[in-house]
């Protein structure tokens, strides 16, 4: 049997993903860049092998609907609301700041207006990933400066949601004959410029209206039902099916784009109580499309626009790395907030990604915009995410704080601080318990084992980063690490040396085991306890150094039949009873 395009995408798309991802990960800089470069290794631009362009395409589109679906499972209005006062008018101002130095540049390039527009538009937002996955990496999440950042990204978000709903209007109009008169792009009257944007609104409306009035009973009602089957397979299946489907029912019937049909039933799916199982089970095919999506867009760019147009690039660089980042600092200082506030949201904001990939996409395959802003954007993309951690270290550097530990403000900046500006940010103080338990995470299974813990008297130190999870800690009085666990500088926190014994509550296996690991060479005599799923996980976390680890099937198991009187299940290997 012969193999056809579709495999050797898939193939060479992937396969070459993970190595420069694993790479990258491996210099520290963010995976979506080596996902680009495995795009460039196989796109046309570069000897040897050239995968599908048109398959690529395709594969993108399913890329963009379960990124969107995933922007819209995460869409926070509680969050939003909590910054409104600073996102909404901070990110719209910096939102126009970029666009018109993107229409400036593209003006002295010789660009249309159109062009220029779209072109500052794409440098305009942030990349969801790089921006999350470094304050995360910061545990920033949840102070002032996170909260901030992650509003201002939804309003960024939001608007280019509507971007991709305008864009097409705007160039059916551009490119329509005159009113009245059939248009070239669809073969209907062309109502002209207000004419077509009335009309498209008017299509979202009606999508939005159909998503609140029907999508809101049907959607959460159809994953209740299926989730009362108790099938994983078909749960996973539901939400993969709706997430596509809606996409396909919005382009279809109300002529808007697959992306904002993909957002809202994220975004419906997102007030149901099911939406992080959801979110979970969802994961990996967006993840393994998200990474299509990257190769396909590096599979567009031209490295030798890095030679052909030094000084185009440096001025895309500039208005990403110094022009988006200074309005952000003065929009911030002029909120009054403090300098490390406002050179944290400078430095999280200064890059670019996937929503700038997708209008670059829509604007080439429009004719609105040339092939060479396309690759000024992906250029501009890939550099500005290489440079990011850099841009956060100098602020660490700068600011004198390195995520963990509180900026100090220097005497000249001293001002009455605010309530928000008091809260703590995370700091890792170390634990002065001795002869404590240890708790690694606190959900379902660690808040149980905690309360008891604690019911027989005894001292817990919980390690939990989660913001639901952290006030159940609190409320059950246990003392609280608030971090990750698999970082060793929280683990160290912990006192483990002192301690009685280590419980690794938490279900990923593979954090799992790196707490363990690094908990067996602090104290090597500490008894650890840790969870598990399958017999390879318990292998597994047994290899890293856990001294019990217990299998809820297997523990369900013995209490049934302890229940009958039945004694415990037979060990691996040994026979089975007689019926």
């Amino acid at each position: 049997m012969h193999h056809g395009p579709l495999i050797a995408i898939l193939v060479a798309g992937l396969g070459l993903a993970f190595v420069f991802g694993a790479l990258a990960h491996k210099l520290r800089i963010s995976p979506l860049v080596g996902y680009l470069v495995a795009g460039v290794a196989v796109g046309p631009f570069t000897p040897g092998f050239v995968a599908d362009q048109n398959l690529a395409n395709e594969l993108a589109e399913i890329g963009v609907i379960l990124l969107m679906f995933g922007v819209g499972l995460h869409f926070s209005l509680k969050d939003l609301l909590s910054v409104k006062a600073i996102a909404v008018p901070g990110a719209l101002v910096q939102i126009g700041t970029a666009t018109l130095l993107g229409m400036g540049l593209g003006y002295l390039m010789g660009w249309t207006w159109v062009a220029g527009f779209v072109f500052g538009l794409a440098l305009s937002v942030a990349s969801t990933v790089v921006l999350l996955r470094s304050l995360q990496e910061r545990r920033l999440v949840q102070t002032e400066k996170g909260k901030i950042a992650v509003g201002w990204l939804i309003v960024e978000d939001l608007a280019m949601v509507l971007a991709l709903v305008m864009i097409p209007a705007v160039a059916e109009a551009l490119r329509g004959a005159q009113p009245g008169m059939p248009s070239p792009l669809s073969g209907q009257f062309d109502l002209g410029l207000w004419g077509v944007l009335g009309f498209t609104l008017m299509k979202v409306v009606a999508f939005i209206a159909f998503m609140l009035v029907v999508g809101r009973r049907v959607i959460p009602w159809i994953l209740h039902w299926v989730a009362h089957t108790g099938s994983r397979e078909l749960f996973r299946l539901a939400v993969l099916a709706v997430a596509l489907g809606v996409a396909f029912i919005a382009a279809s019937l109300f002529g808007v784009s697959f992306a904002l049909g993909a957002f809202f039933a994220g975004m419906i799916l997102s007030e149901s109580p099911l939406s992080q199982r959801a979110a979970e089970e969802s994961l990996p095919l967006r993840d393994a499309f998200a990474v299509l999506f990257f190769v396909s867009v590096g599979m567009l760019f031209d490295p030798g626009i890095l030679l052909r147009a030094p000084g185009p690039l440096l001025a895309t660089l500039a208005i990403i790395l110094i022009g988006k980042s200074l309005a952000a600092w003065l929009i911030m200082r002029a909120f009054g907030k403090s300098n490390a506030v406002a050179l944290t949201i400078s430095a999280s904001l200064a890059q670019i990604g996937e929503f700038s990939f997708i209008l670059a996409g829509l604007g080439v395959s429009l004719a609105i915009l040339p092939a060479q802003a396309r690759d000024l954007i992906l250029a501009g993309a890939i550099l500005s995410i290489l440079l990011n951690p850099v841009l956060f270290a100098l602020v660490d550097r700068f600011v004198g704080e390195t995520g963990s530990v509180r900026q100090k403000p220097a005497p000249a900046e001293a001002a009455p601080a605010t309530a928000t500006e008091l809260e703590p940010e995370l700091d890792i103080v170390p634990t002065t318990l001795s002869d404590h338990m240890v708790v690694v995470g606190y959900g379902r299974v660690g808040a149980l084992l905690g309360a008891g813990l604690l019911a027989r008297g005894e001292t817990v130190l919980v390690i939990e980063e989660q913001g639901d999870a952290v006030a159940i800690a609190k409320r059950d009085g246990a003392e609280l690490l608030r971090g990750n666990a698999a970082d060793p500088a929280v683990l160290a926190a912990a006192g483990l040396g002192r301690a009685k014994r280590l419980f690794v509550a938490i279900p990923q296996s593979f954090e799992a085991g790196q707490v363990c690991e690094q908990a067996r060479r602090d104290n090597p005599a500490l008894p650890i306890v840790a969870r598990a799923h399958s017999d390879a996980e318990v292998a597994h976390l047994t290899k890293c150094g856990a001294t019990l680890t217990i299998m809820g099937e297997a523990e369900i198991a013995r209490a049934m039949l302890a229940l009958c009187g039945a004694g415990e299940p037979p060990a691996e290997g040994e026979p089975q009873p007689a019926a």
